[in-house]
């Protein structure tokens, strides 16, 4: 366990370090943009004193959608993709209510300062570059929205999904020019002028060297290869990828890369896949199930082929430890990470609940058997259809198969609505939120 600030009582654990840090720097900037607003932010009429009001608001949400999607590895070691992308998603959509209400307040104060009508003032604003460049902006937004609301981003293929999301950098050009020639609270003062662009450039600083920069030099320097290919049945593979000086990557078991085999399938196609095996420095390893056209052709990636690897990511690692015992619960393809876990847990008092379908279904189980047998644990294999009435997650199930979990480090791994229904369990049997550490194994 990995201790980085004591406190009283014990050690502050980093996911909370790492979230205070984020509510402080939101809250100085908040406190920042209030001041500006209050002091220099009167519009020629009230409201387009309201009007600029949300647009201020929405230039500091821009900001923080910028850090989310970052990937910064600080602030994702500590917080993981998975929480940060929830937070992405909700400040997305506060983001674009902010900058439509703060679009029509500015054609209605307009409309109602020239007394012209609300249409003519809209097309008269459309033929304004600067107006021309935020409309625009606010219609990629509500594009970008559409296709996040879940029942729309469930028909779409990840790498489609992908594909219209990357249109937030249409958004982040249009929105810089925007602000850039338009005459609003950020121009009104030198001390505003210096914070809009140290904030700018601190926050797009941080998306290019996140997202680009270091996958970049991290790829240059390892220079990642196909290592073998191993079928591990009819539909799950697994891929070992070598390549320099891996036992400086800093990767540990749970966390996960998003991979892609330029010689195989193109650059486009990509996903996220959690390592298999904890890493050793020598190979990292991935295991998968055909659930789609990219994970299917896994099996025919050549050996000897180019890998790029962008990670890695998530917080799903012992990092977060905060108890001797720990109890790992995986279902079906989320056993990969548990696996990782379990191969570079140093201790004996461990418990894994693996669930499927059929034992037939049980990716890795001999490994994990073994794996298990080595340090003393127990492995319970959870089998049956929960439509027939097999529910394991229950509460007093649960407690019945780990009667003193409260004590245990929980890590849970699975599709969303078995992490959501082991949540629930926990909460019921009063187990530290803590200790509970979660990541939702979804391909978007």
């Amino acid at each position: 366990m990995v201790a980085t600030v004591q406190a009283r009582g014990g050690v502050v654990p980093p996911v909370v370090v790492a979230r205070w840090v984020m509510w402080v720097f939101v809250a100085v900037n908040v406190v920042v943009v209030e001041v500006l607003f209050f002091t220099e932010g009167s519009g020629k009429n009230g409201v387009l004193t309201v009007a600029k009001f949300f647009g201020v608001h929405a230039a500091l949400l821009l900001f923080c959608q910028l850090l989310l999607i970052s990937r910064l590895p600080w602030l994702d070691r500590r917080i993981g993709m998975d929480r940060l992308s929830v937070w992405h998603r909700w400040v997305g959509f506060t983001l674009l209510w902010t900058v439509l209400t703060h679009g029509t307040l500015v054609i209605l104060g307009y409309s109602r300062l020239g007394d012209e009508p609300v249409t003519r003032t809209f097309v008269v604003f459309a033929g304004v570059p600067e107006s021309l460049m935020g409309m625009l902006a606010a219609a990629v937004l509500v594009v970008i929205a559409a296709t996040s609301m879940r029942g729309v981003r469930r028909r779409l293929r990840y790498e489609t999904w992908h594909a219209l999301h990357l249109l937030v950098y249409v958004v982040l050009g249009l929105a810089f020019v925007h602000q850039l020639i338009e005459t609003t609270t950020f121009s009104s003062s030198g001390f505003a002028v210096a914070y809009w662009w140290v904030l700018w450039l601190f926050s797009f600083g941080s998306l290019v060297a996140g997202r680009f920069v270091l996958p970049l030099v991290r790829n240059a320097r390892h220079g990642f290869r196909v290592a073998a290919v191993v079928p591990e049945s009819d539909r799950v593979v697994s891929v070992y990828v070598t390549g320099r000086d891996l036992h400086k990557l800093r990767a540990r078991a749970g966390q996960f890369f998003i991979w892609r085999f330029p010689g195989h399938n193109g650059w486009w196609p990509a996903n996220p896949f959690s390592l298999s095996a904890a890493p050793d420095g020598r190979s990292l390893r991935l295991t998968a199930k055909a659930v789609g056209e990219t994970s299917a052709g896994l099996r025919h990636v050549p050996v000897g082929g180019r890998a790029y690897l962008e990670g890695p990511y998530g917080a799903f690692t012992s990092l977060h430890r905060t108890r001797p015992g720990t109890v790992l619960i995986a279902g079906g393809v989320g056993i990969t990470p548990v696996r990782a876990l379990l191969e570079e847990h140093s201790g004996g008092n461990v418990i894994v609940l693996y669930r499927v379908r059929d034992e037939r279904e049980a990716v890795l189980l001999d490994e994990v058997r073994r794996l298990v047998q080595a340090r003393g644990g127990r492995l319970f294999l959870l089998t049956g259809r929960t439509a027939d009435g097999v529910r394991p997650f229950d509460p007093e199930r649960l407690y019945a198969l780990v009667p003193d979990i409260a004590d245990r480090d929980v890590f849970v791994c699975g599709p969303p609505a078995m992490t959501a229904t082991v949540e629930a369990a926990l909460r019921r049997l009063r187990v530290p939120g803590r200790q509970v550490h979660a990541e939702k194994f979804s391909l978007a």
